[in-house]
C-alpha cells in the first residue's frame, strides 16, 4: 500500500524522571511519520481543510516493547493499512543504527466534515482521488 518512514533523535525534553521517553510524547513521534505518509499524496493538514474535511484521531494503541533513551535516533515508519471508510495506519518504531524495534502503534482517524462537525461514513472524494493517482 502506502508507505513513509522519518527519523527522529530523542532529545532531553522528551524524557520523563527514569530518564526514558515519556509515553506521552510518543504521540508527536508518530505524528512525524504521519505527517509523512500524508505528504506523499498531497494530503496533509492544509489539504484536509481546503477538501472541508478533518481527519481526528478516534483510537491510538501502543505498545512499548523497549524504551527509547536520550540521543537515541529512531527509525518511524508508517504504513496505511485502510482508507475507505477510515484511516487506519500502523507504525513501527525501531532504532536508526541497529534496527531493534522499539515500538508498534495504530492510529485511527474518521473523516467530519468541517462545516458540519458530522461524521461522513466514507472516505472523501479528495483523499480517494489523491490515493488512486499515487497507487494507480
Amino acid at each position: 500500500m502506502l508507505r513513509a518512514e522519518t527519523v527522529v533523535k530523542v532529545e532531553f525534553h522528551d524524557l520523563d524522571p527514569m530518564q526514558v521517553v515519556w509515553h506521552g510524547h510518543y504521540a508527536r513521534f508518530l505524528e512525524s511519520a504521519r505527517a509523512e505518509l500524508m505528504g506523499l499524496i498531497d494530503y496533509n493538514y492544509p489539504q484536509m481543510v481546503a477538501s472541508g474535511y478533518a481527519w481526528p484521531i478516534v483510537d491510538m494503541r501502543i505498545k512499548y516493547v523497549k524504551p527509547l533513551r536520550f540521543a537515541q535516533k529512531v527509525r518511524i515508519v508508517a504504513e496505511l493499512k485502510e482508507y475507505e471508510f477510515r484511516l487506519r495506519i500502523a507504525y513501527r518504531l525501531s532504532d536508526a543504527a541497529t534496527g531493534e524495534r522499539t515500538t508498534k502503534a495504530e492510529t485511527v482517524q474518521l473523516p467530519v466534515e468541517i462545516a458540519t462537525g458530522e461524521l461522513v461514513f466514507g472516505s472523501p472524494p479528495a483523499l480517494l482521488e489523491r490515493l488512486r493517482r499515487v497507487l494507480g
